[in-house]
């Protein structure tokens, strides 16, 4: 039964694996159970309450018993506002629209299973989705040639195992199988190729003329897919019957992405340039533009940071406890996405040069009755993008969250949890465009300059059954 369970919530999550990086920072996704949102995932490598551990603290099997089955998922609603401030056009092209993006509702499934083998070993499984992006914006939006849509979606595999060492220590591990897709899309700026490509005193009616003809934008769309593994690492250590603490690491995943870039039809032609340039000229032109902007093969390499948390669970009396944690995540391995064509050559490189970050939480819970616990959390999130190269695909800033959640024990091994989280995101501000801030790139992308104004809110809910 409990394998049949998690076959049909792997394809539930493959549905639904698509979120926004507002749920945390730059695309890791942290919301990974519903019991630890009520306390801001605070403590959750030394709470170790459900089989929800396996993802946050393998070792933390060793303190369930029986056998455990856990299915969650999370709502998340996403407010994001973008108010320009001095942005400049493309070359031949208006300056666009300021996009409203309304608000989202994401889902985020996972799903946990473990099994005591015997008083010592355990044995577990998750599926889950710990990293994942989305952002979309309308097309004619002033920041279209450097991006319209962006979407990172994974779907993680999580064997694991913990041992009980002794009365005291417990160590686990874990290994992560997990496939990754990419989709990029952004408009294409062929008038500005024209009218780099033709000589000055004609260029103003070669853009007239591709305009006129609707050949003067396009689009192109980016796509990939991979697979890879990873592991991961934890302790769990009893210092007290009251007090636990954990540490746990997760790898660093590489991808290499491969896959295609597709370009929309309508590029300038031969035949619209012609009546400007003459039929040689215009030959070469239309015959640069297309070979520019060629289907092909393409590969792309991401790697998802590794990261290590430190928790500690404290039973203050038999009502209250307490937690804490300390997460680092190695960001810096994020400094540019390359594209890169079958050929070899570039064909999009934006510089990235993102920095490792530290994510703070505190919780408590109050245990009303042996049926009834209240949760309440803190975190703070730093986000791993600077000022400086702030993209539009990953506006990303930091967050302070505040949660609240509960539990309920219906009883015959059904425990039913439920939280909600506001997450307060840091205003952030955008001065670049695709390649740079010059003026040759200023005139293909544009100069896209404002800010973000955005705030999230998340909903989850979780049933765990023991038998």
């Amino acid at each position: 039964m409990a394998h049949c369970a998690l076959s049909a919530f792997s394809i539930m999550v493959v549905l639904a694996a698509r979120t926004d990086n507002a749920a945390a920072s730059g695309f890791a996704l942290i919301p990974q159970s519903g019991s630890g949102l009520g306390n801001a995932y605070a403590g959750v490598a030394a709470s170790a309450e459900d089989a929800s551990t396996i993802f946050y603290n393998p070792a933390g099997m060793a303190n369930l018993h029986g056998k455990q089955l856990v299915l969650a998922t999370s709502l998340l609603g996403v407010k994001s506002q973008f108010s320009n401030s001095g942005s400049l056009a493309a070359t031949g092209q208006p300056l666009g629209t300021v996009p409203d993006n309304g608000r989202k509702l994401i889902f985020i499934p996972n799903g946990y299973f473990v099994a005591e083998i015997n008083p010592k070993l355990h044995i577990g499984t998750g599926i889950n989705t710990p990293f994942g992006s989305t952002t979309e914006y309308q097309s004619g939006w002033i920041g279209r040639y450097q991006a319209l849509t962006s979407k990172l979606e994974t779907l993680n595999v999580n064997p694991s195992f913990s041992y009980q060492m002794n009365d005291a220590l417990s160590l686990g591990a874990g290994m992560n199988y997990q496939r990754i897709n990419g989709n990029l899309s952004s408009a294409v700026n062929y008038a500005a190729g024209v009218a780099g490509a033709v000589p000055s005193a004609v260029a103003a009616a070669a853009m007239n003329a591709v305009t006129n003809a609707g050949q003067a934008e396009g689009t192109t769309t980016i796509s990939g897919t991979d697979a890879a593994w990873g592991y991961d690492l934890g302790l769990l250590l009893k210092l007290s019957p009251q007090t636990r603490a954990g540490l746990a690491y997760r790898s660093t995943i590489k991808y290499n992405l491969s896959g295609s870039v597709n370009f929309s039809a309508n590029r300038p032609t031969a035949a619209t340039l012609t009546p400007v340039v003459g039929a040689g000229a215009a030959a070469l032109v239309a015959n640069g533009v297309a070979a520019s902007s060629a289907d092909g093969a393409v590969n792309f390499a991401i790697t998802m940071p590794d990261n290590l948390s430190a928790s500690v669970f404290h039973q203050l009396t038999d009502k209250w406890d307490i937690m804490a944690d300390a997460t680092w995540t190695g960001w810096s391995v994020f400094d540019q996405l390359k594209v890169v064509r079958a050929s070899g050559a570039t064909l999009s490189l934006t510089q990235e040069n993102w920095k490792n970050t530290w994510r703070v939480a505190v919780g408590a819970n109050h245990h009303y009755n042996e049926q009834w616990t209240a949760r309440v959390g803190l975190a703070h999130d730093q986000s791993p993008v600077p000022d400086a190269f702030r993209t539009a695909r990953i506006p990303d800033s930091d967050r302070t969250w505040l949660s609240l959640g509960g539990q309920y024990k219906a009883g015959k091994g059904g425990v039913l949890d439920f939280g909600y989280a506001h997450l307060f995101i840091s205003n952030s501000t955008i001065n670049r465009n695709k390649g740079g801030v010059d003026a040759a790139s200023t005139a293909l992308y544009a100069q896209l300059a404002g800010s973000y104004n955005s705030a999230a809110d998340i909903l989850s809910v979780q049933y765990s059954y023991g038998f």
